[in-house]
């Protein structure tokens, strides 16, 4: 087998949902390009197999089943906010997009195309500016941006008018992100949504949507139906990006001022080395003695 990135072979990834799981037919997925079978038994006992016979690391959290076909040098990633007693963890669901992990993770922390692709719900003309924001690296690795508002028409399924909402985005791991944002009713403490994206080849993945948010009279399936909407919107914008990987090349693109989060994604994701799922930087050659 073609020695695959260690960052991406040895961490953890989501391949099911708990709730979609039935004990009559097992479930079948690829990983990393390696074919998984995940079957449940009548006791609830959930058990994930490569169909190779390999060796493989198992784990379940916030209703989704984790796998890692490597060495995991750390446990799947603990999010506070899933102990919160009053934020439900609710899976959207699964959705195959063609286009790869790192392309996923970028289009969501894109601020500007929300008034364009997602117009009447989360932007709207006149309403399509990106305002000043800040971005820095985390502590523990990855980036953070914050300081984000824009105006949206519908920021939630309980949101009866529009507002200027507030966003910060975090980037924990290669392929997985979310965004803390103003809930229609609470508006003194963020809904949280994480995005969880499964690579299942180069240029192929499988989006793992997870919302925590406050109690606002919206039930899990209105939840579940509103962001099935909004990402649904997004799937022909990231299957038609060209190159199908990320290029991590500093000018690969024109950035402009709203891209200030995606340029530090790119660049963290070229520091720690990463190969799956984008073109990398070119070696700066050496300087001469």
């Amino acid at each position: 087998m073609t020695a695959i990135d260690p960052i991406v072979w040895n961490d953890w990834h989501p391949v099911a949902a708990r709730c979609t799981l039935d004990p009559a037919r097992a479930h079948t997925t690829v990983l990393l390009n390696q074919p998984l079978t995940i079957a449940i038994d009548g006791a609830g006992t959930i058990t994930a197999r490569r169909d190779d016979g390999g060796a493989l690391h198992q784990d379940e959290r916030y209703g989704l089943v984790w796998v890692c076909l490597g060495t995991p040098d750390r446990p799947v990633l603990v999010i506070a906010e899933a102990d919160e007693p009053d934020r439900p963890a609710v899976v959207v669901g699964a959705v195959a997009v063609r286009a790869a992990g790192p392309r996923v993770i970028e289009n969501f922390l894109d601020l500007g195309h929300l008034g364009y692709v997602h117009a009447g719900y989360l932007g709207d003309d006149p309403h399509t500016r990106v305002l000043p924001y800040s971005v820095a690296a985390l502590p523990q690795g990855g980036i953070i941006a914050t300081g984000c508002r824009m105006y949206q028409p519908q920021a939630s399924p309980a949101a009866t008018e529009g507002f200027d909402v507030e966003y910060v985005y975090k980037v924990e791991r290669a392929l997985i992100t979310c965004l803390y944002k103003s809930n229609p009713l609470h508006r003194d403490r963020f809904d949280v949504i994480y995005l969880f994206v499964q690579p299942v080849t180069e240029t192929t993945s499988v989006a793992h949507p997870l919302l925590l948010c406050l109690p606002d009279g919206t039930t899990p399936q209105g939840l579940r139906a509103f962001q099935q909407t909004i990402f649904l919107q997004d799937k022909p914008i990231l299957e038609n990006q060209r190159p199908a990987r990320l290029p991590l090349a500093d000018g690969a693109d024109t950035p402009i001022a709203a891209d200030k989060s995606s340029v530090a994604y790119r660049r963290w994701l070229s520091a720690i080395g990463l190969t799956w799922g984008v073109i990398p930087a070119p070696a700066k050659a050496a300087r001469a003695a």
